[in-house]
């Protein structure tokens, strides 16, 4: 993803909080299995309401 712009980057929805967070360069080989958009939702998954 070297030269891509910041807002040109893939994001999608935390299943916690809703709120939409951005590719990282950390995740690039997961970026499929992440779902949650920080440790203190991911802590929290079991009290999110459900997304479906």
């Amino acid at each position: 993803m070297k030269g891509v712009k910041k807002q040109d980057l893939p994001s999608k929805p935390c299943l916690v909080c809703g709120r939409p967070f951005t590719w990282r360069k950390k995740w690039e080989k997961v970026w499929d299995e992440v779902k949650f958009c920080s440790e203190r939702c991911r802590r929290s998954k079991g009290n999110a309401p459900d997304a479906r």
